[in-house]
C-alpha cells in the first residue's frame, strides 16, 4: 500500500502548554495549516453534527472560513468544541419526519452524518438536490461485510440484500451494510456521479467518541502493567483519527472532489502488536504486554474484538485488509497515533465525560478491564 504521509512541521507542537492548547478541548486553531487556503467560504450544512464527528468538522471548516448550518432533534450535547456551536446555525427537526426547516434554503453543500435509514437519505437528497452544489455522504467501510478478500477497495461489489437465516450478530451487520449501500445509492440518483461524494471511514477514534471501543486502549496503556494483546502475530488493525476524516472531508468539498473514497488508516500495514507499542509511545507507564494467540480461547471468553482489532476469521478474516491508496491519493492524511492517544486521555479525564461512563470502563466487575487480570491468569494456567 502506498505510504505516502504529509508531515507539517510549523504545526508540532514542542510544549505540553502547546499541545493542549490544540488538544481536543481547546478550540481548533492550527489543523488546517500546511494545506491550501479555499478560494472561496462556503455554506455547509450538515445533518447531524453534534455527535462525534459533526464537531470536528465544525472546528476546521469555521476556521477555514465557512459557515455552517446544523440539522439535528435538538438533544444531542456535544462533547468537544461545544464553545464553537455559538457561531453555528442550528435548524430543529426530525429525519423520520420533519424536514420542514430545510425547506426554502440554499447551501453550497451537505453533509449527511446522520444518515441511518434509507428512506431518511432519499427524502433529505431529493429535497435538496435543486438547492445544494454537493452532497457528502459519511458512509461506512461496513458497506463491504462480508470482509472476505485481501486488498478490499472502492470498486469492490457490495451487498444490497440481507439473506436469510442469520443470527443475530451477523443481521447486524448484513442490516448495517446494506443500509449504507442503497443509501450511497440514493444519494447518487439525485445528485448524479459529478455532485456525490462518499466517504467510507473505517472505526474512528478520537475525542468525544460515544462508543468506549477504542478508548479502552489509551487508558488500558496508561495504567500499565501486565497487558492483554489478543491475536495472532500477523493480525493486522486499522483505524483512523475522527479529526483526520472530518477534516479531510471539508477539504474534498472545497475542492468538489466527487467520488467515493475509504477513509482508512493507518497509512501503512500495522499488526495489532505494532499498533499497542505505538499508542504506548505516548505515556510513561511500565508495560508488559501478553499475546494471547488462541482464537479459540479468546472466544470462549466472549472476546472476538477489541477494537481497532477484529478477530480475522469467518466473514470478518478481510475487515482490516481495506486499501486505503485512493483516499491518500485525494488527500487523506493522518496524525500521530501518539497524539491521538494523548488528546482522547485529555477528554476522557475532563469533566465533560461523566463518572458513571469512567466507572463502568474502569471499575465495573464485567467491564475487561477488571476481567483481563483473570483471563491472563487462565491463559499461563494452560
Amino acid at each position: 500500500m502506498t505510504t505516502l504521509i504529509r508531515f507539517f512541521p510549523e504545526v508540532a507542537v514542542s510544549t505540553r502548554r502547546q499541545f493542549l492548547k490544540h488538544s481536543a478541548l481547546g478550540v481548533a486553531s492550527l489543523p488546517f495549516l500546511g494545506f491550501s487556503p479555499p478560494s472561496h467560504p462556503l455554506r455547509i450544512l450538515i445533518l447531524g453534527g453534534t455527535s462525534f464527528l459533526g464537531p470536528q468538522q465544525i472546528a476546521y471548516a469555521l476556521g477555514r472560513g465557512h459557515s455552517i448550518t446544523t440539522f439535528t432533534r435538538g438533544r444531542t450535547v456535544p462533547t468537544t468544541h461545544r464553545r464553537l456551536f455559538e457561531r453555528v446555525e442550528s435548524l430543529i427537526g426530525d429525519r423520520e419526519n420533519d424536514l420542514e426547516a430545510l425547506k426554502g434554503r440554499e447551501w453550497d453543500a451537505v453533509i449527511d452524518n446522520s444518515g441511518q435509514r434509507v428512506h431518511w437519505t432519499t427524502a433529505t437528497a431529493e429535497l435538496l438536490k435543486d438547492h445544494v452544489g454537493l452532497y457528502l455522504y459519511t458512509s461506512s467501510t461496513g458497506v463491504y461485510y462480508p470482509y472476505m478478500g485481501n486488498d478490499i477497495a472502492e470498486n469492490t461489489d457490495l451487498n444490497t440484500v440481507v439473506p436469510q437465516g442469520l443470527d443475530e450478530v451477523r443481521q447486524m451487520e448484513y442490516d448495517y451494510g446494506v443500509m449504507k449501500t442503497l443509501s450511497e445509492r440514493e444519494v447518487r440518483k439525485a445528485f448524479g456521479e459529478k455532485r456525490s461524494i462518499v466517504v467510507r471511514p473505517t472505526y474512528m477514534m478520537g475525542p468525544g467518541d460515544r462508543t468506549d471501543r477504542f478508548t479502552y486502549w489509551p487508558l488500558r496503556l496508561r495504567k500499565g502493567g501486565r497487558i492483554m494483546v489478543p491475536g495472532r502475530t500477523s493480525d493486522r488493525v486499522q483505524y483512523v483519527d475522527v479529526r483526520d476524516i472530518g477534516e479531510w472531508m471539508i477539504r474534498l468539498i472545497e475542492q468538489s472532489q466527487a467520488g467515493t473514497f475509504n477513509g482508512v488508516g493507518p497509512a501503512s500495514e500495522t499488526t495489532t502488536m505494532q499498533f499497542v507499542h505505538g499508542a504506548h509511545a505516548a505515556l510513561s507507564s511500565h508495560a508488559d504486554f501478553i499475546q494471547v494467540d488462541d482464537y479459540d480461547f479468546l472466544a470462549d471468553r466472549g472476546i472476538f474484538d477489541m477494537v481497532p482489532w477484529i478477530m480475522p476469521t469467518g466473514e470478518n478474516i478481510g475487515s482490516a485488509r481495506i486499501n486505503n491508496e485512493w483516499g491518500i491519493m485525494n488527500g487523506l492524511t493522518f496524525r500521530p497515533l501518539a497524539e491521538s492517544v494523548w488528546d482522547i486521555l485529555q477528554w476522557w479525564d475532563s469533566d465533560v465525560v461523566d463518572e458513571q461512563r469512567k466507572a463502568r470502563m474502569m471499575t465495573d466487575p464485567s467491564s475487561l478491564m477488571q476481567r483481563e487480570t483473570g483471563i491472563l491468569a487462565e491463559w499461563e494456567a494452560r
